[in-house]
């Protein structure tokens, strides 16, 4: 018991001190900085998105003023060819793939995780099982699978969310399964093993705080790829009903005008998808060079 015991305080203490580093003295490095730009630009996303009907100079859906007129002083980002702003379009359309983010992501983590610690820790037939299972959905190219099952079940905000996350299971349940596997073999889970634990302790307490690490980097990378994910199924008319601003939506509907000059209604939307992906990437590419000892030791040598 001692043993055990001992061991699951060293855990404890690990993560305690890599999140110090990673919050703190990584800061500077270059991951760290990644991380702190990534973090920024998302929370001032959500800040945008929270306080849309204060910032936004108009309804999003109203015709304002003379369609299709450029970027002017009156409407920085110029007006599409129904007259409506497309500053305030940009503007309430951010809450769109920031709630499928936040949705898809948190639904694929409550699922994948569990199925990873149950699968990699009890093994066997279930083990066999999930893993068919997972491998078949892993096997389809997400994006094919994600308009197959939202062509079926319809647009909606968390209908879109839904599918996202059935495709990033099985992300989420490859990564914890297999770190599972190996972590059992550790000599503080055989030691709590030999004074009889309850599996399902030794399951809560030791091995999960081992895997943890992984969560934060699967989390942001399946996030960034959700949002690519949610416009692609926007882009092709199966994201949400034409009213609802949507930077993926308008990317779709506007990109045809670029032909003939109009370029702004689709440069805006495009360049905000870009711009969250590429924060969300670097947020994970930074707590990954964080986490993982060995690309850290990479970069030293």
């Amino acid at each position: 018991m001692a043993v055990a015991t001992a061991s699951r305080v060293m855990i404890r203490r690990s993560m305690m001190g890599r999140a110090i580093r990673m919050f703190l003295g990584e800061s500077r490095t270059l991951a760290g900085v990644m991380i702190w730009i990534g973090i920024t630009i998302v929370l001032s996303l959500i800040v945008v998105a929270a306080l849309a009907p204060l910032l936004a100079p108009y309804d999003p859906n109203a015709s304002v003023t003379t369609a299709a007129t450029p970027p002017s002083g009156a409407h920085p980002m110029g007006t599409n060819k129904l007259g409506q702003d497309v500053l305030s379009r940009v503007i309430w359309g951010a809450r769109v793939p920031l709630a499928i983010v936040a949705l898809a992501s948190s639904i694929s983590l409550v699922l994948g995780l569990p199925l990873g610690l149950v699968s990699g820790f009890y093994g066997r037939y279930l083990d066999r099982v999930l893993v068919l299972v997972m491998d078949s959905i892993y096997a389809f190219p997400g994006l094919l699978l994600a308009i197959v099952v939202a062509a079926i079940i319809g647009p909606g905000v968390v209908n879109v969310s839904f599918v996202i996350a059935l495709v990033y299971v099985p992300t989420y349940f490859r990564v914890i399964r297999n770190h599972v596997a190996s972590v059992k073999q550790e000599l503080f889970v055989e030691a709590a093993e030999a004074v009889a634990l309850p599996r399902r302790r030794i399951l809560s307490r030791y091995i999960l705080p081992s895997v943890a690490q992984n969560v934060p980097v699967i989390f942001s990378i399946s996030a960034a790829d959700a949002v690519l994910t949610a416009a692609g199924l926007a882009f092709l008319g199966l994201g949400l009903p034409l009213d609802v601003p949507d930077w993926g939506l308008d990317l779709s509907l506007r990109s045809g005008l670029i032909q003939t000059g109009q370029w702004w209604p689709a440069f805006f939307p495009g360049l905000m998808i870009i711009v969250l992906t590429t924060a969300l990437a670097f947020i994970s590419e930074g707590l990954n060079d964080i986490l993982n000892p060995l690309l850290k030791r990479r970069g030293v040598q």
